[in-house]
């Protein structure tokens, strides 16, 4: 009966760390917008969320933002310009991309190349 009640407090305390690292890792996630992935509009958004691939984003402010998602950072970048158009900014992790990234991710934007180096060349 002992030993019973040592195995039932042994699984609980897996549990309850299990849960907490699960947690933790969740919260690590989350960028200081509200998402690991952060892509400002240039032009004023018009949804208050879209779905690039399998990753859903939200609008949060004048920015959508996404939970860390398996795909390249190009390349979950690239599907939100040719889902809102030209990107002001995109950050990953707090980590905003520079200038010829940016531009790069432009390229594909809605609305063609065009578009994008109007945004960019301001």
């Amino acid at each position: 009966m002992r030993r019973f009640g040592h195995l039932i407090a042994l699984t609980a305390a897996a549990l309850v760390g299990t849960t907490m690292i699960a947690g933790t890792a969740h919260a690590q996630s989350i960028g200081a917008a509200g998402g690991y992935y952060v892509a400002v509009p240039a032009a004023q958004p018009t949804r208050t969320s879209l779905v690039t691939r399998e990753t859903p984003w939200t609008l949060q402010g004048n920015a959508y933002v996404a939970a860390r998602a398996p795909e390249r950072d190009t390349a979950l970048c690239d599907a939100v310009a040719r889902s809102t158009g030209a990107l002001a900014s995109f950050s990953v992790s707090g980590r905003a991309f520079d200038a010829d990234q940016l531009a790069r991710c432009n390229a594909h934007a809605r609305g063609g190349a065009a578009a994008a180096t109007s945004v960019t060349a301001r």
